[in-house]
């Protein structure tokens, strides 16, 4: 019985790890806070993101600073952050004066993100794997 749970607990890690098609690349980053507020956005629609998207709260959003798109942190990239259970999705760009830095959207919760203020944390950023010499996951039609 032992033998079989310890087979079935490897055939799920092993699934897992073919399924998971991204690497997960670390970097140290300024992580602050932002709201939907015509004060921090602009004047006229605060909800609408850098690239057109429209934010509501309780979206796991973050905006990134221009040169951390250069390293690969751009529109809709998955990142996890060093003290969250959750994964957000890169939808808001910060202006150019900003560097190494990411904002949380934390919707109108103005008070919230004056809580959080600045930390400097490790992010980890998704990135496709290359999949051209992993092996093939086989058809069940073909089985």
């Amino acid at each position: 019985m032992i033998i079989l749970i310890g087979l079935v607990v490897a055939c799920k890690q092993q699934e897992k790890q073919q399924l998971d098609l991204h690497d997960w690349n670390p970097i140290k980053v300024t992580v602050t806070a932002y709201n939907s507020l015509p004060s921090q956005t602009t004047q006229n629609k605060p909800n609408i993101a850098a690239w057109g998207d429209t934010l509501k709260p309780g979206m796991k959003v973050v905006a990134v600073s221009r040169d951390l798109m250069r390293k690969g942190l751009t529109y809709n990239t998955m990142v996890r952050i060093d003290t969250f259970p959750d994964t957000f999705i890169v939808k808001d760009k910060m202006h150019y004066r900003h560097r190494n830095k990411i904002d949380l959207y934390m919707g109108r919760d103005k008070k919230r993100a004056l809580e959080w203020g600045k930390k400097k944390l490790v992010i980890f950023y998704a990135t496709l794997k290359d999949t051209t010499n992993m092996e093939q996951i086989p058809d069940a039609a073909t089985n």
